[in-house]
């Protein structure tokens, strides 16, 4: 076993320095020092649940970049320097239909998760990129292109790929109206990637608050949700909105936005939701969803934002203040993503 060091979970939320065992490199295997780990919501909600007594020991982090130190003897696409970043998908059956279309984060027996998942060869818990090295399957790794910023980077492959699968998958470019509800995490990089991809992009906040922030970032304008004027104007004026609001909340004010056949997607609340047939059937309107990406939307994304020059706006901490990080994200007092910098953990 390689010996490493991480940030485990403790009994009260926080998080402790650690050592921590990673496994030999198998022949498709890289090895990775992390450098930059992106702090994500989901990191929060598993804290908050996690038992101490637990068997496994919990360590978050499933957004990261960092540069590989030592390949397994049958890796080909890596060498030693290489620049990589790694997202919260680390492997998958790969025989399954949605493995064999290239959508590993729908598998059929589950995709294995970079933390608190089950490593299928010898079923240990998988252990996240809060440390300073990780080890990966060659092809859950991809290539970081030049340009972009590793720590403003490290957040795509969560939030990002979030956001750009269900923009592709929907079609969006230069004649498509898009708004995005909720401007966090997830919702910048939906209206930077909207933009880029040349669509009309509008935000729907609570409060007028952003609406330097949705200008800054290129979005066309910004409705009020809390405004029943503004949103009445806004009726059936969009083709698709990504709805980013991670609490639960009414769709039906959302769906009104929708024009005759477009499309709410949702991926910032999976919970259980409510929604009127009527809301549906008054413009033939869609509901949809979708979470993480496969492969080759990971690598297609990567590329779209290096030539774009997108990455997440972030705040970048060392990782000693990873409860800090933790308290503000529960807060909202960010904007828009923590990064930490693992460089403190040698």
């Amino acid at each position: 076993m390689r010996t490493t060091t991480g940030l485990r979970a403790t009994g009260t939320g926080t998080l402790r320095r650690t050592p921590l065992e990673r496994r030999d490199l198998r022949p498709d295997d890289v090895a990775v020092r992390i450098d930059y780990c992106g702090v994500c919501h989901t990191d929060l909600h598993s804290l908050r649940a996690h038992d101490e007594s637990a068997p496994t020991p919990l360590v978050p982090g499933h957004e990261f970049t960092g540069v590989v130190t030592e390949t397994g003897a049958e890796v080909t696409g890596f060498s030693a320097g290489d620049r990589v970043a790694v997202g919260n998908i680390v492997d998958s059956c790969g025989a399954c239909a949605m493995c064999k279309a290239g959508q590993e984060n729908f598998c059929y027996s589950f995709p294995t998760l970079t933390y608190g998942g089950t490593d299928r060869q010898d079923g240990s818990t998988t252990l996240g990129g809060y440390s300073r090295e990780y080890v990966v399957r060659d092809a859950f790794a991809y290539p970081l292109p030049h340009g972009l910023d590793p720590a403003a980077a490290a957040p795509l492959l969560c939030a990002g790929v979030t956001v750009w699968e269900p923009l592709r998958a929907l079609g969006v470019g230069p004649q498509t109206r898009v708004a995005v509800a909720g401007l966090g995490g997830l919702g910048h990089l939906a209206v930077k990637m909207a933009v880029a991809l040349g669509a009309t992009t509008t935000v729907i906040s609570r409060t007028q608050d952003k609406r330097d922030d949705a200008e800054r970032l290129g979005a066309h304008g910004l409705v009020v949700s809390t405004d029943a004027e503004q949103m009445a104007a806004a009726r059936d004026s969009f083709d698709v909105v990504i709805d980013t609001v991670s609490a639960p909340h009414e769709l039906a004010p959302y769906l009104q936005l929708v024009a005759m056949d477009g499309t709410l997607c949702l991926v910032g609340y999976l919970g259980t939701v409510t929604v009127e047939a009527m809301d549906l059937l008054a413009g033939r309107k869609r509901l949809s969803s979708a979470g993480s990406g496969g492969r080759p939307a990971t690598a297609e994304m990567l590329r779209f934002c290096a030539e774009h020059g997108i990455t997440a706006d972030v705040e970048v901490l060392p990782s000693s203040q990873v409860d800090t990080a933790l308290d503000r994200l529960g807060r909202n007092d960010v904007r828009y993503r923590f990064v930490l910098d693992m460089s403190d953990l040698d």
